[in-house]
């Protein structure tokens, strides 16, 4: 993909120096499957644990407080996050080649919606994208490597580890710049069909199904993403970007993370009823269908087969 040099995009919140304490309280996101890099809070038994250590401590005459302040442990105070002052996670600098590349996609991703909403006589409104190292809080609940990319409808926003990159390649085989494109597409497919008022209906509907019912609901929701994301994609070959092998990356991502080969990698079976994002031969067809005809109307993943 002949990514460098195009323009990028300014909707990126770069929170990877930041360290949250806390998160949101809302639910809803629209995650990318595959997740599981860390992640994880203290449960009540390990603070009770922390705390019995604590009073031990002081009764030796340990002053816990300021050993904690000469570690780093504590600093800044206790409300909101700490914002680093180095760059961002693992030393990389605040404009490393990365970011650039989230941001030239998101950028491309921006072009073709706002073009495409504008020949349907809408507004095609921006997200923000979120870059964030281990946990961040999010309007959907705390943004965590361990959920995977997610769209949260909350607050109109992408967010997204780039270790979730690593583990594409590592984990799942699934490597090469338009691999992760599509990745960052897909989520901006969710944003899109909260702009068409998609995702809104679907939220409500899913209140009073059952849990069957609302995953099978949810698959389709995402392939439709995946659809949407592969619209993306016919716009990008038609700007001359692609290049070889660009297209076979993206639809061995999209087979790499069906919800049947994650569950018989996971677990050596499927339990069909439990799919929420669709098989890899669904996926693959989704993000193809939308490549090949570059047609919102030909996403209908709700009213058709899938």
């Amino acid at each position: 993909m002949d990514w460098k040099g195009r323009r990028q995009s300014d909707n990126i919140e770069d929170e990877r120096g930041s360290s949250p304490i806390g998160g949101g309280t809302g639910g809803g996101g629209f995650r990318f499957p595959g997740g599981g890099i860390g992640g994880g809070g203290l449960s009540f038994r390990t603070i009770i644990v922390l705390v019995v250590i604590f009073l031990i401590l002081r009764a030796m005459g340990v002053d816990v407080m300021g050993l904690l302040q000469q570690t780093g442990v504590l600093e800044g105070g206790g409300s909101g996050y700490q914002q680093s002052t180095s760059s961002g996670s693992g030393g990389q600098p605040a404009n490393d080649e990365m970011k650039q590349f989230v941001a030239t996609v998101l950028a491309d991703t921006e072009d073709t919606w706002t073009g495409i909403f504008k020949s349907m006589g809408q507004t095609y409104t921006d997200p923000k994208l979120v870059l964030f190292s281990g946990s961040f809080p999010s309007a959907c609940g705390q943004a965590s490597a361990a959920t995977g990319p997610f769209y949260c409808p909350g607050d109109k926003k992408v967010y997204l580890d780039m270790a979730f990159f690593k583990q594409m390649k590592d984990q799942f085989g699934a490597s090469g710049d338009f691999a992760q494109a599509y990745v960052i597409a897909h989520e901006v497919g969710h944003h899109v069909q909260d702009q068409l008022g998609i995702l809104p209906k679907f939220n409500q509907a899913r209140r009073s199904m059952s849990e069957v019912d609302a995953n099978k609901m949810s698959v389709r929701i995402e392939l439709q993403a995946d659809c949407l994301a592969g619209i993306w994609g016919k716009f990008t070959q038609q700007k001359g970007i692609l290049q070889a092998g660009d297209l076979e990356e993206a639809l061995n991502a999209a087979q790499q993370i069906g919800d049947d080969t994650l569950q018989k990698r996971s677990q050596g079976y499927v339990v069909p009823d439990s799919f929420n994002h669709g098989t890899s031969a669904q996926r693959v067809k989704w993000f193809k269908k939308g490549f090949d005809s570059g047609k919102l109307s030909d996403c209908d993943t709700l009213n058709n087969p899938v």
